[in-house]
């Protein structure tokens, strides 16, 4: 009996790219056919308590993941997009497994030796997708939390980094810290104010 060999794909998306503070996260995931997860969708559309609960099932029963991340550092010296596509290309090549392809949400693909295809809203149409922008999402909501610890002033772990009307008053409040993002707007407007870095 001959065993039908099983192409691997894997779905990658990246959590991150429009907040004012912190790292962008990426994630690769490889499902298992023989496990499925159900209730897989964009990390958007999803609870806290939900994403949290299919981050587990996620690990337990996927063939392969990994979550990798760009720094803020990056993000100000390659441009967002590129520490994004940076994010994903670590994730890939942070799997267990080589996959034979790869998919990828949005418009853009990183750079690896594997064939991939960007998918526009892929993190709603295609379960691998869904299943890594949820573990990037709950990978850098964590991160997020750490952050508030060491710069409690800026309610990271309420808004994320991203730029709420709490956000910008608590930034023109304390001035950026070096977790904020300087090439973005309203970080580079405070900037150039002189105020000065923590």
């Amino acid at each position: 009996m001959t065993i039908r060999k099983l192409k691997l794909v894997c779905g990658v998306d990246e959590a991150g790219r429009g907040p004012l503070a912190g790292p962008v996260y990426a994630a690769a995931v490889i499902l298992d056919p023989e496990q499925p997860i159900f209730g897989l969708a964009d990390s958007k559309v999803l609870s806290e308590k939900k994403r949290l609960s299919l981050s587990l099932s996620i690990k337990q029963h996927a063939l392969a993941w990994a979550i990798a991340s760009s720094s803020v550092e990056e993000i100000d010296r390659i441009n967002i997009l590129q520490a994004s596509l940076l994010a994903m290309k670590r994730a890939v090549e942070a799997l267990h497994l080589l996959p034979q392809q790869v998919l990828v949400d949005g418009l853009h693909c990183p750079q690896t030796a594997i064939p991939s295809e960007a998918i526009v809203d892929g993190d709603s149409k295609v379960d691998a997708i869904s299943a890594a922008s949820i573990l990037a999402k709950t990978a850098r909501d964590d991160e997020m939390c750490r952050l508030h610890d060491l710069y409690p002033q800026y309610g990271f772990a309420r808004h994320k980094g991203y730029s709420t009307s709490e956000h910008l008053q608590l930034l023109r409040a304390h001035g950026p810290c070096r977790e904020h993002r300087r090439s973005y707007a309203p970080v580079r407007e405070l900037l150039s104010q002189a105020i000065e870095i923590l």
